[in-house]
């Protein structure tokens, strides 16, 4: 792996680093070169470097909804922790890519402003909730989205709106261009701050209820197949409290994986397989990941 790192003395970098450290799973082998931008003149840095040097590049956000292989990801991997300032002006928020939707929910509610509730407990980071067009308890971010500046992969910084955007489920323009989200801003609506903040609470609590938050997980492991909800399927399906290695079908929320004893990647992989796999052949329903997987297999 080429990257010069050398040359970009002031940006911080880690050498094969174990991105476990980072994942909300716990999982994950290492990045050969991992890097944490702290303006934007770092990041078109890096990525102008990584171009020249022809040296592929991941973002990830705040890895709360992605698995990455055992063998860990080649290249240069970006995380954007150091991006996490939040404005707002009028009825609009805007929040860097590395804030958490979590507090850009919270910012928003401490304006006044409705609309992005939903969003209160997703543990994501703008740039991911963006990239995977997050949604819960019936909203989405395209439901509030306004507009984001995108890097593009040659270098250039660009605003994107709604209609380029090209929201569907689970999926934006950013993952089929190769653009890294820079920031967003959110359209919202006055509202009471105190009637926001019950809603808020009662999302959160629903939450807490709900979802195995006691637990390592990759959130929502499958896309609901039209027709059908995915919890109760695995259920059916006889699955529920499955466990392969130290991965198991989540005994609160089935729609889950959680890691309960020092699980790898490929425990996670192999649950998953075998989960679609019953699945179709008992009820002849394909289910799709909504959880995002890159990397490399261990060798």
């Amino acid at each position: 792996m080429n990257f010069p790192v050398d040359e970009l003395p002031n940006i911080e970098f880690k050498i094969n680093e174990p991105l476990s450290k980072y994942t909300f799973t716990k999982t994950g082998g290492n990045a050969d070169v991992l890097a944490f931008p702290k303006t934007r003149d770092e990041l078109v840095k890096i990525v102008d470097t990584a171009r020249v040097n022809d040296v592929h590049i991941t973002i990830i956000g705040n890895a709360s909804n992605l698995i990455i292989k055992d063998g860990g990801i080649r290249g240069i991997v970006i995380i954007l922790p150091n991006f996490h300032k939040i404005t707002v002006s009028d009825t609009k928020v805007t929040a860097e890519a590395g804030a958490t939707i979590i507090n850009t929910t919270i910012a928003a509610q401490k304006a006044g402003l409705t609309g992005i509730e939903f969003a209160a407990g997703i543990p994501g980071s703008v740039g991911g909730a963006v990239f995977m067009n997050a949604g819960a308890y019936g909203g989405e971010i395209k439901d509030v989205f306004e507009s984001a500046e995108v890097l593009l992969p040659d270098g250039h910084i660009t605003t994107i709106n709604h209609e380029q955007m090209d929201f569907s489920y689970r999926h934006s323009i950013v993952q089929d261009n190769g653009g890294i989200v820079i920031s967003a801003t959110f359209a919202l609506k006055r509202g009471k701050k105190e009637v926001i903040q019950e809603e808020m609470d009662r999302l959160n609590e629903l939450r807490r209820s709900k979802q195995p938050l006691e637990y390592p997980s990759c959130g929502s492991v499958f896309k609901r197949p039209k027709g059908h909800f995915t919890g109760p399927l695995i259920i059916k399906a006889g699955l529920q409290g499955k466990i392969v290695g130290g991965a198991q079908v989540s005994m609160k929320h089935a729609g889950f994986i959680v890691n309960i004893k020092h699980a790898t990647a490929t425990d996670y992989m192999n649950l998953i397989h075998l989960i679609q796999k019953t699945v179709k052949e008992k009820f002849d329903v394909e289910l799709h990941t909504e959880v995002r997987i890159i990397g490399e297999d261990e060798k």
